[in-house]
This record gives structure tokens, sequence and C-alpha cells, in this order.
């Protein structure tokens, strides 16, 4: 079963990646996008839109780039998936005009959601960068990562 769309997947790893490698300096979206194995214009839309929902700067200049807005433990999970549904989504309308559908089946899978994205803000994406440091999963370096002469 599909929780979430690859947008809302992408945009978590997109964030994880960004507060683990954002320091000293910005990460540039090429080497972002080549970490996420991305076409840097497909990944641009997707960053633009968390940067308006606050969990990412956009810093301009030759070292440009994206850092988070706030502290790594103060973003959740659900704050980054609400940032990117409502960067690209519209109302979809009902889905069937079935009683069944409406009355019985729509209420469980909404209350299952609201129940998923409840569990989603107890998750920070400190707690994702912990365990991605755990499985030593922030070492590795994208190219222009090295600037060794």
């Amino acid at each position: 079963m599909i929780l979430l769309s690859r947008r809302g997947y992408l945009a978590i790893a997109a964030v994880v990646d960004i507060a683990i490698h954002a320091r000293p300096l910005p990460v540039a979206a090429k080497a972002l996008a080549t970490r996420l194995k991305l076409p840097p214009r497909r990944l641009e839309t997707l960053l633009q839109g968390l940067v308006r929902a606050n969990i990412l700067k956009g810093v301009r200049g030759p070292h440009g780039g994206y850092e988070l807005a706030r502290e790594r433990r103060r973003i959740t999970v659900a704050s980054v998936l609400h940032a990117v549904a409502s960067a690209g989504a519209g109302d979809p309308g009902a889905v069937t005009d079935c009683r069944l559908v409406e009355q019985v089946v729509v209420p469980l899978v909404e209350a299952a959601g609201k129940a998923f994205l409840d569990e989603l803000e107890t998750i920070t994406i400190d707690d994702i960068c912990r365990r991605a440091e755990d499985l030593k999963l922030g070492e590795e370096k994208g190219p222009g990562s090295d600037f060794a002469i």
C-alpha cells in the first residue's frame, strides 16, 4: 500500500539531506539533485515550495543553495508533507457518488490518514538525521563537495 506520493518521499529526503550537508555552506541544488538521483529542474519546484512554507531558506550568491529555515528538531515530517501537498494540490472532488464509498469507505480512510499524519507530527527531521547518521548515510559526498587542490 502506498501512503505517500513520490513527491512526498522526495521532499522528506531533500530536507534531511540539506539538514545533514548544509554546514558550513548551503547545499547547492545541483549537488542535492545528484545525491537524490534527480534532474535539477525537477527538484527546483519542490525546493521552492519548501522555501515558501518556511522549511528551507534559499541563499543567493556564489556559495548559495539551500539550508534549513529552522532548527531540524522543530521541523516535523508532517509539516514537510503539508508544504508539498499544498504546493501542488487542488481539491480532488468527490471520489464517487456511491453511498457505500461516501458513508463507509471515505470516513474510514480519512480517519486512518489523520492517524498517520498525527504520527508523522511526532517525527522530526532531527530524528531522521540521527537515524541516517547511525547508518553512516550522511557521509556520502556528491560531486563538487570536495574542494581539495
